[in-house]
């Protein structure tokens, strides 16, 4: 593609402005660990709620929403489930509350609160430094893909001008890419991530509202209708999918069985419950933890996730939407043409023929802005496991922070390096991120659900649990290569949950209890609902003025009504765009009568807090 002069001279701005403000900022981030990672626990709620909102609004992301939302319709917005999307909710509404009275710096630190240091206890730090570092380099292996297939089609430069093998145009744009991100990522910690994040932000949102308002001008509900199958504006759906694309675009029924989400009931029932499960179990450690327990205090943590939601779904979607409208409006005769087209690159597609010069950059740089900041927040995250959880606790606990933050340096250009080996070896986005979502973080949910509410579970449970499940989702990732054949991860969920279930209880069972002091104290502090009863009653007898929480039901009746609320800034900006206004005007409703009960239910509940 050719870029017109205005439009590259938005982008290098854009991108020179970035890492300036990133590396100013950098040198309030390096005085030790906890404001390297942490930013001192000093900056306000809603500051990181943007940041937050910003990292999960990644370009990988965003082209498969694009993709997803294309092929399935409205039946997409249930596939964002699969990460699950709704975690957010239960996060705002309890768990970042319960995560941050634990006042620690990573998620294997946190293994102490709740386990001790006896050697199960280790046992379990070790295994979730295993499980996040895993999980760091799947993402940066899937930030790679994603920004490499965007930039090969929006740039305007050639390297190698090969399309296989390692050294693709498209695998070069992405080094280049991840390389200059990481300039002030790793100099500044994580003050710099938050501080460019929020400048990001505020060039996504304007950049999703300028696509959907280009497609709104652009595009009639009639230039639609007869480029979509029958229901596909529905999001409903029964026993199967329901959606043929014969006679308008063949090969999308092909990414639709290649996807094995035909029998969608099946699909949706294990998205739900592997979701809720994945949601008890609280965030996995990666940036979103790393927010939470960057905040003030157990109220802020909560409002910062309702943060996340409210700034990220309604302009996420309105760009997704815009994109896709415009897609089905004037880009079908190309997808018809290129035979097995790659519908991961819709999103890029549309931008080079669909917007003027001049807003094209100004998009471009948007979503540049998306890339970067999930690839930092990714990048940022890694290190703390490393040099905390591994050599500070086990090699040099007397490390000066100085030393700690040079070879948090060092680990996060280790990191880099492995995430790009990764990447190359990766061909699609979609099957690095079901393996993330369907397999590995299948291994996450028992052992991380059963520590929050069951008490007699230990150190050697959770250590079991983990590492069978991990080793399930490696031998799945295992085959997939040696047969040649793609599956989808998510049929292999309930295989991983029981073989992770087992191993949990085994690991249990096998081993006593753990120290009673530890379990007191945790309870104490933390005070989640659950299967508490012994430690409870203990707790009571030392301390009869200490006020259980019974607040399960309430907690998890908000839950729903927070997910149907959730659901309406999802779908109201698709209805917008594709200009459906009777859709628009009853989603309008239930959003009114939802945030009304949120504000009763959860809100005005959270203020009275401590």
């Amino acid at each position: 593609m050719q870029l017109h002069t205005l439009d590259l001279g938005i982008i290098v701005g854009y991108f020179v402005l970035v890492v300036a403000i990133g590396l100013w900022v950098s040198r309030r981030g390096s005085k030790d660990l906890d404001s390297y990672f942490l930013g001192g626990k000093t900056m306000p709620w809603y500051v990181l709620g943007v940041s937050d909102a910003s990292g999960m609004f990644d370009i990988s992301g965003t082209m498969w929403l694009v993709y997803v939302l294309f092929i399935y319709g409205l039946k997409s917005i249930w596939l964002p489930w699969v990460w699950p999307t709704f975690n957010q909710i239960f996060l705002m509404m309890f768990m970042s509350a319960w995560l941050r009275r634990s006042n620690v710096l990573t998620g294997a630190q946190w293994m102490e609160t709740r386990f001790g240091t006896d050697r199960g206890a280790t046992l379990a730090h070790l295994s979730v430094v295993v499980f996040a570092l895993v999980n760091v380099i799947g993402l940066l292996a899937y930030a790679f893909k994603g920004i490499g297939k965007f930039a090969v089609v929006m740039l305007p430069w050639h390297f190698t001008g090969r399309t296989s093998g390692l050294l693709t145009d498209e695998n070069i744009y992405a080094i280049l890419l991840l390389g200059l991100t990481s300039l002030y990522a790793i100099k500044g910690g994580m003050v710099s991530v938050v501080i460019t994040e929020v400048a990001q932000f505020t060039i996504l949102t304007l950049t999703a509202v300028s696509i959907g308002v280009i497609a709104l001008v652009k595009v009639s509900p009639e230039m639609i209708a007869h480029n979509i199958p029958a229901g596909w504006m529905n999001p409903f759906f029964g026993w199967k999918l329901g959606l043929n694309w014969d006679g308008i675009l063949a090969t999308a029924n092909q990414a639709i069985q290649q996807d094995g989400n035909e029998f969608f009931t099946i699909i949706f029932g294990l998205m739900f419950f592997k979701g809720v499960l994945a949601s008890l179990a609280g965030p996995a450690p990666n940036y979103d933890m790393q927010r939470i327990l960057a905040t003030r205090n157990p109220r802020e943590a909560s409002l910062m996730n309702g943060m996340v939601t409210v700034v990220l779904m309604f302009p996420r979607y309105l760009m997704i939407a815009g994109i896709t409208v415009l897609a089905l409006a004037f880009c079908m005769p190309v997808l018809k043409a290129q035979g097995n087209p790659d519908f991961e690159k819709i999103l890029p597609l549309v931008l080079s023929g669909q917007v003027p010069t001049g807003v094209l950059g100004f998009l471009l740089a948007g979503l540049a802005a998306a890339f970067m900041s999930n690839f930092a927040a990714t990048l940022n995250a890694a290190p703390a496991y490393v040099v905390n959880d591994l050599y500070k606790r086990f090699y040099n606990p007397e490390a000066s922070g100085k030393k700690l933050v040079m070879l948090s340096r060092a680990t996060s250009i280790l990191f880099l390096v492995i995430g790009v080996v990764c990447g190359l070896l990766t061909t699609s986005i979609t099957t690095v991120m079901m393996w993330l979502v369907g397999a590995l973080y299948s291994a996450f949910v028992a052992a991380n659900v059963l520590k929050w509410y069951w008490w007699r579970f230990n150190g050697y449970g959770y250590f079991w649990g983990m590492v069978s499940g991990i080793g399930g989702a490696v031998l799945f990732l295992l085959v997939e290569q040696v047969s040649g054949r793609s599956f989808n991860a998510l049929y292999t969920f309930p295989f991983l949950l029981v073989i992770s279930v087992i191993g949990c209880l085994a690991g249990t069972y096998l081993n006593p209890p753990g120290d009673n002091d530890v379990l007191k104290k945790f309870y104490r502090n933390v005070n989640p609902w659950g299967f508490w009863g012994p430690v409870r009653a203990q707790v009571l007898r030392d301390d009869p003025s200490f006020v259980p929480n019974r607040d399960c039901a309430h907690d998890l009746v908000n839950v729903a009504v927070g997910i149907v609320w959730q659901l309406s800034l999802v779908t109201l900006p698709i209805y917008l765009v594709l200009k459906q206004w009777s859709w628009s005007v009853a989603i309008f409703g239930v959003l009114v009568v939802t945030t009304a009960l949120m504000k009763v239910r959860w809100y005005d509940r959270l203020e009275k807090a401590s």
